[in-house]
This record gives structure tokens, C-alpha cells and sequence, in this order.
């Protein structure tokens, strides 16, 4: 892994990956005078047959150029794997455990693989204190179906950067839910590529931004296969004064991938002055033989003519407020589909309501 990291540069804030990170936050994840330690922070129990989790020296499957998942290849000798066999079918969701040391800074790798026609819920809760940089592939062999959900619940001084990035086979499907509503600085990229024709990806997310909080979002879909799928949803939600979202949706269609189907949309609420999300949709077309492609991004406040009607109602101002900024993160939350996690991600969102004031 060391060769991968032999040219490796900090960024400088100038690079268009990095113009809207504030640098000076990330707590020597990307400083190279800074060791990270190899922290395997991940662990699981009570596994159902025909599942693996071990340590092994699988080297990466996928190149890149993102400078905090080079920091992490270079850092961690062993890489975390959880595998599912072939034709099996996990009914109950698997919950990796996050168990961070604190303090210095850390880093980790995963990789899920799926074997043809292994199907799997996975789930990550990321909570407590950490500065931690973290890469996890994903590899869907033909047929597999895999639906992921990341939880970043992190304690207020926490800065997490994560790349996630799944290799989507044969009629394989992945639906990833991501979100994101602790830390000091959160900076996640969920990215696709294809390896067979007829696969299918599902990127959602939620995020709730407060005061002083950088919470950054950055899809990249490669539609460099023909016939496939994707669908990209986020929504985000900011209140307090210095609250900041970043949300950059990349979608590329190679001139090889005809029957390309895509669409990606992100939305974003302003409850209060003081709190900025720049949202950036991008579509390059390179084949005019697709089934369709289109984007959409909106930022703005409340929906005043639904507060109306619950207040014409009966329904308290604070209340009203409360149960539309529910119903605007209900499509994504409630489609996780575990309702314990369900209950938790809509419980840490009142606390977020909660803790911000004229809300």
C-alpha cells in the first residue's frame, strides 16, 4: 500500500476537492507529519452462517486520489473484511460496533464482499469522540444485494472523514443510507462504479447541520458500464449561526455505458439566518444512448403554506415546525427499514431540534 502514497501532498484548500473543507479543523488526519494509528475500530458478534469477519491483507480494489483514503492506505497493515457466501441470504442486520481509542488520530479499513446472490443489511453507528479517517469498499459479485446504512451520531468535538466506495456487479443492487447528524466536522464519499450490466445503486442520506458544525457530502456515480441504474437523494437540514452543509453530486456517463438510467437530488432547509449549504449537481453525458439523466438541488426555508395549515389546525407554531422538519426527513429515514435504528435517527434529530433555539 506504501507505493500508493509516495507522491502524497496535503491539500492546500486550492484543489476543487478541498475548496469548501475547512483545513485547519481536520486534527493532522491530513498532516504526513502526523502518525495516524492503524486502529481496526469495527467489530461484530453473534454472526449468522455463512459469515466471515476477519482480518486480512486484502489490498484495495479500487484507485483513487482522495488524500485522506491515501493517508489510510498507507497507515493500516490489515484490512477489516466482512464476507457473505455465496446464496446466502442474511435476514437480520448485521451491526458492526465502532469502538475508537480517542485522542490521537486513527485509521481504519473495511471491506464488505458479497458472493453471487449473497444478500445482507449492514449497519454502522458511529458514536462517541474520535478524529478517525476511514476507508470502506464495497464488492457486490453478480446477483448480490447488499443495503447499507452509516450513522455518523458523533459526540460535538468529533472530525470523521470516510470514503465508501462499492463495485457493483451483475443485476446486483446496493442502497446506502447515510446519516449524518454529530460531530465537529464530518466529510463522506460515497462513490459507485459498475462491473457488470444491469446494476443498480441507491445513494440516500440526511444530515442536520447546528451551529459551528461542517457536515460535507460528496457523490461521485461512474456509469462506465452499459444498462445501469442509479438514484441519488439527500436532504439536509441547517439551523444556527456558522452552520454549514456541502453536498457535491457527480454523475459521470461514460460513452460505453448506453442504456444508462440516472438522477440525482439534493434539498436543503435554512431554519435560521446564519446557515449556509452549497449544493453542486453535476451530470457529464458522454453517450446521447440513455434511458434518461437529470439532477435537481433546492435551498430554502419552510414550506409556510404547510405551517399554515397545521397551525389553521389547531396545531401549536413550535409544533407545527417540528412535524414538517419530520416530514422532510421521513422518505429517507423511514426507508433504513430497522426501526430501532429508525427511532433513534428521528430521536436524535428532535435532540438537534431541541438544542437549537427559535426553532
Amino acid at each position: 500500500m506504501s507505493s500508493l502514497t509516495t507522491n502524497y501532498l496535503a491539500p492546500s484548500g486550492r484543489e476543487e476537492a478541498w475548496r469548501f473543507t475547512p483545513l485547519a479543523r481536520l486534527g493532522g488526519l491530513l498532516d504526513s507529519s502526523v502518525t495516524l494509528q492503524d486502529a481496526p475500530s469495527l467489530s461484530v458478534s453473534d454472526l449468522p452462517q455463512g459469515v466471515t469477519f476477519a482480518s486480512t491483507a486484502t489490498a484495495p480494489l479500487s484507485q483513487t486520489t482522495d488524500e485522506a483514503t491515501l493517508r489510510v492506505r498507507a497507515a493500516v497493515s490489515q484490512t477489516s473484511e466482512l464476507a457473505i457466501a455465496s446464496n446466502v441470504e442474511v435476514a437480520e442486520p448485521i451491526f458492526l460496533k465502532r469502538t475508537v481509542k480517542g485522542g490521537a488520530p486513527e485509521a481504519s479499513r473495511l471491506l464488505i464482499s458479497l458472493a453471487p446472490h449473497a444478500r445482507a443489511t449492514v449497519v454502522i453507528e458511529n458514536v462517541g469522540t474520535a478524529v478517525i479517517a476511514e476507508e470502506i469498499e464495497f464488492s457486490l459479485a453478480a446477483g448480490s444485494h447488499l443495503r447499507f446504512i452509516s450513522s455518523q451520531e458523533w459526540d460535538a468535538t468529533t472530525v470523521h472523514l470516510g470514503s465508501h466506495h462499492a463495485i457493483i456487479g451483475k443485476d446486483a443492487e446496493f442502497i446506502s443510507t447515510v446519516v449524518t447528524v454529530g460531530g465537529s466536522l464530518v466529510r463522506l464519499l460515497p462513490t459507485v462504479e459498475y462491473s457488470g450490466t444491469g446494476g443498480s445503486a441507491e445513494l440516500s442520506g440526511v444530515y442536520f447541520s447546528t451551529s459551528g458544525q461542517h457536515l460535507e457530502h460528496r457523490m461521485h456515480v461512474d456509469h462506465n458500464i452499459p444498462n445501469c441504474k442509479s438514484r441519488v437523494n439527500y436532504k439536509g437540514a441547517l439551523a444556527g449561526e456558522n452552520a454549514r452543509s456541502v453536498w457535491i453530486g457527480d454523475v459521470l456517463i461514460r460513452a460505453a455505458a448506453e442504456g444508462t438510467d440516472t438522477y440525482e437530488l439534493n434539498r436543503n432547509l435554512l431554519l435560521t439566518d446564519g446557515a449556509r449549504a452549497d449544493s453542486v449537481p453535476n451530470l457529464e453525458i458522454e453517450t446521447g444512448e440513455i434511458v434518461g439523466a437529470g439532477h435537481a438541488s433546492t435551498t430554502g426555508r419552510f414550506d409556510d403554506e404547510q405551517l399554515f395549515y397545521l397551525q389553521s389546525r389547531g396545531i401549536p407554531a413550535e409544533i407545527a415546525r417540528r412535524l414538517v422538519i419530520r416530514g422532510f426527513f421521513a422518505e429517507i429515514v423511514f426507508g433504513v427499514r430497522i426501526d430501532s435504528v429508525e427511532e433513534r435517527i428521528m430521536a436524535r434529530i428532535d435532540a438537534e431540534l431541541d438544542a437549537v433555539a427559535n426553532i
